[in-house]
């Protein structure tokens, strides 16, 4: 537990967080890590936001020793698409038993890992630490060692019991077991001036694959994203790329940090939603890949795909536009989406009345308030019963968030659109925000909406007999 006290207070002290390290020393100790409520971890501890950020690597064991609730409570919990091998969908756990909590667990762990080898050949096995192990004493970093020497596959030791914090801070530490132990291990066959690594992107419902065609025609390549659709010898190698890209700056910001510090790769972050950001992020990443060498005729070229791509957007967005011109959305979501899909709304001609800012960086917070103009928009914790008042009061036309709020705009008789993670349509690039605005306007017209807010029949029939004895 001391190497993983040692860890967290690396985490905590964040050159690149202007919140932390705006805080006094002492307080900068303290991190940004929240004690959880009891009942409250599940999809919010600091082992679900390690397993959340890793798991999109797809060629690999992800094997959780713990008792099973722990990898059923978080397992394929996200829509990341893989384009080669689903090994990442097969669930692996210990399943600790009382035995093992009475006589340690490492031999049942090895054994786990040793069958995982045989069975699947994987590319490798990362190990995720959870909190009864943990509490028992299990070296889950020697048994990694051992395993790792024995069976020549790499075998990584991500060190995340739920109890050490949240799942911002298990993304974090996610981050860590990568630098620690994967990132600069291998050496890729061929380097060109056009690589650069994605940072922060999952690949939810194959929103990586929306952006990809263009970059391939750009000659742009992907040595890795970090981590949708990647496969583990990409993160290994990813340490000779020439520039990168930052999606999800609350989850993964040390480990671009580090890599800019380590391999001096220098990294914006940007958006892939809406038009105006994904153009821009196109000429970020084309600019800094010229500032490390690469031709600068890729300017021009950046710029002829996105002329093309702006016009083709538009032009199949112009239909929509009527229908929702002034229409007002809900957007409770957090992190970059809190500021990302608002840009994408507003091109479409919605109107914000507001977007959560919980799970929001400062950074993120800024970025809203340039684009509405008003920080009073900002709900940093919308209650239930305040966003069922909003939806039921007529204030938003369409509430847009994550599974766990669906009820309360359907309870209000709203229309409601995923945008979380568990979402079947991936909304990244030009042709995203195409299916974005698709996919609202048919929320907003679909004709149930109308059907369920009309008095039911045997409201009618007690309306109607009402009246009857008033009249008599």
């Amino acid at each position: 537990m001391s190497d993983l006290r040692a860890q967290l207070q690396q985490v905590f002290n964040e050159p690149d967080c202007a919140t932390n390290q705006a805080k006094p020393a002492r307080e900068r100790k303290k991190g940004c890590s929240q004690l959880l409520a009891p009942g409250a971890a599940a999809g919010g501890c600091a082992f679900d936001g390690a397993k959340i950020a890793l798991q999109p690597i797809t060629d690999v064991v992800h094997l959780v020793h713990g008792p099973i609730a722990c990898e059923g409570n978080s397992w394929d919990g996200r829509g990341s698409k893989s384009s080669t091998s689903q090994l990442y969908r097969t669930s692996f756990t210990t399943d600790m038993t009382h035995q093992d909590i009475v006589f340690g667990g490492e031999k049942h762990l090895y054994k786990a890992i040793k069958e995982a080898v045989e069975k699947y050949n994987p590319a490798a096995v990362f190990v995720y630490q959870t909190c009864v192990p943990a509490m028992i004493g299990d070296d889950v970093e020697a048994v990694c060692k051992a395993a790792d020497s024995k069976l020549g596959k790499p075998v990584i030791p991500v060190n995340v019991p739920g109890f050490v914090g949240s799942k911002n801070l298990g993304n974090k530490l996610a981050g860590e077991a990568l630098l620690d132990y994967v990132i600069g291990t291998e050496e890729p066959e061929e380097t060109t001036p056009y690589d650069i690594n994605i940072i922060g992107e999952y690949n939810l419902s194959g929103e990586l694959w929306q952006v990809k065609p263009l970059l391939d025609e750009l000659g742009i390549r992907i040595l890795a994203c970090i981590s949708g659709d990647a496969k583990y010898h990409e993160v290994a190698r990813s340490h000779r790329a020439r520039a990168a890209m930052m999606v999800c700056s609350k989850a993964m910001i040390n480990v671009a940090r580090k890599m800019e510090e380590r391999f001096g790769i220098p990294f914006f972050e940007g958006s892939f939603y809406g038009i105006g950001d994904m153009s821009d992020s196109l000429r970020r990443i084309a600019q800094l890949l010229v500032d490390r060498g690469a031709p600068t005729e890729l300017l021009d070229r950046t710029e002829l795909v996105i002329e093309r791509e702006e016009a083709r957007a538009w032009q199949r967005i112009a239909p929509f536009k009527p229908r929702l011109l002034g229409k007002r959305v809900l957007l409770f979501t957090g992190g970059v989406k809190s500021w990302s899909v608002v840009a994408a709304l507003q091109e479409a001609g919605l109107v914000l009345t507001g977007t959560s800012v919980k799970k929001s960086t400062p950074g993120d917070k800024e970025r809203i308030k340039e684009l509405m103009k008003d920080d009073a928009h900002m709900f940093d914790d919308l209650k239930p019963r305040e966003m069922y008042k909003m939806l039921k009061e007529a204030k938003a036309d369409i509430m847009l968030s994550g599974g766990r709020t669906q009820f309360v705009a359907l309870k209000a008789k709203m229309p409601w659109l995923d945008i979380n993670q568990e979402r079947h349509h991936a909304y990244a690039g030009y042709e995203g925000m195409v299916a974005l605005v698709s996919e609202i306007d048919k929320a907003l017209s679909n004709p149930i909406w109308e059907q369920i807010r009309r008095p039911a029949p045997w409201e009618n029939a007690a309306m109607d007999d009402e009246l009857a004895i008033h009249i008599a």
